[in-house]
């Protein structure tokens, strides 16, 4: 018969995946300048074990128009970040944060004309 040992009360928390300041500017940047143009309202930041969410809305209690999902595990494959529609289809996936969000640039020109 064996005993297993004790669980600690005080077991470490899970470690999350997060945002780096520099990439929530360019998350802010593009965030600001889409709700200047009224194409968004509000945003919501999710911090999870495998991945950081960055999710924005058009109107406040409805689902995410898009979600920026950061996903280190995948550096090395497909890319960390990942544009994904409201569909839940990936627009875009690369390891430069700058060039997955160049799809939704094109989005805040056009909506600026």
């Amino acid at each position: 018969m064996s005993i297993d040992p004790p669980t600690p009360l005080h077991a470490p928390a899970p470690e999350q995946v997060a945002f780096h300041r520099t990439e929530l500017n360019v998350l802010m940047g593009i965030y600001g300048r889409m709700v200047a143009a009224g194409e968004w309202r509000d945003y919501g930041l999710s911090f999870l074990r495998e991945m950081a969410v960055f999710s924005v809305f058009k109107r406040t209690a409805e689902n995410p128009v898009y979600r920026i999902e950061k996903r280190p595990k995948l550096r090395m494959k497909q890319g960390q970040y990942a544009l994904i529609g409201i569909d839940g289809q990936i627009l875009k996936r690369g390891n430069d944060l700058r060039q997955v969000l160049v799809t939704l640039e094109r989005k805040l020109i056009r909506a600026v004309d």
